[in-house]
């Protein structure tokens, strides 16, 4: 899949300093309340938005009792009801780059002004709704620890080890669209709403499923340099520092050369 792609451009930020963990697992039990609240099931089983909030949260090793207290929370009454309500923003960052900005809120004017603070001071600008929805496609990622079998490089399980060739026709026995290399693992995508049965499929296989997430792949990615890359990456972090901002998607294309830069500008 070209364009942006999450699960490289945000690989660095899932290892973060334990200074920010607290802020992430915020975010990831916000996510998870909101996700359990609209399913209307506290069960990730019967819930695949709530699954896939609960699989990301355990991505970054969030506790499990934190995870059980956010989605309590969806169900509370009083002052322990869940108040937050979902807002997307849409517009244009450096070298016309459009930007969709998924968050959760408990004030609406608070985030407004945040969000678009952080596109001003990166020379970018808010749309209106829907200005730059149309130029991305919903998807569901699957990421597969990769088994490889070699005498010099250490694998979870070599007598079960498996090719390229059977894991593409395990992927597609599963119900997935397609897959991709990334590096030490593989990224399965899926539709939208097949994100949890095709998971469930490759487990039935014993494929070991590391994680998974809802995203937006963009549909016709923008090219751009790498000096204006650096320019979009730094207005995707200082949205990402955001509290109430859980998402952010991208049209910019992530070429070989744009990759090297953002990882140069990160050591």
């Amino acid at each position: 899949m070209s364009g942006h792609s999450k699960w490289a451009t945000t690989k660095h930020k899932k290892a973060a300093a334990d200074a920010k963990r607290s802020a992430l697992f915020s975010k990831m039990a916000r996510n998870i309340t909101v996700a359990a609240k609209l399913g209307g099931d506290p069960n990730p089983e019967n819930n695949a938005s709530l699954a896939a909030a609960v699989q990301r949260a355990r991505m970054v090793s969030m506790p499990n009792a934190r995870i059980k207290s956010a989605i309590d929370k969806a169900f509370g009454a009083g002052a322990d009801a869940a108040v937050y309500e979902e807002i997307t923003y849409e517009g244009y960052g450096p070298a016309g780059v459009a930007f969709y900005v998924d968050c959760l809120t408990d004030n609406r004017n608070r985030t407004a002004a945040d969000v678009r603070s952080a596109f001003t001071h990166s020379n970018g600008n808010l749309g209106t709704s829907g200005s730059v929805a149309f130029q991305f496609e919903r998807k569901g990622t699957i990421a597969v620890e990769k088994v490889i079998t070699s005498d010099d490089k250490k694998v979870p399980d070599k007598d079960n080890a498996s090719d390229e060739d059977e894991f593409m026709m395990a992927v597609a026995e599963a119900g997935g669209d397609d897959y991709e290399d990334a590096g030490d693992q593989w990224i399965v995508w899926t539709a939208y709403d097949k994100m949890q049965d095709v998971q469930k499929g490759l487990e039935a296989q014993g494929i070991e499923v590391k994680g998974s997430e809802l995203t937006m792949v963009p549909t016709t990615p923008t090219e751009v340099s790498p000096a204006d890359a650096k320019k979009v990456q730094r207005l995707i972090d200082r949205l990402d520092e955001l509290e109430d901002v859980q998402n952010v998607y991208t049209t910019m294309d992530m070429t070989d050369e744009v990759v090297a830069a953002l990882e140069e500008d990160d050591e």
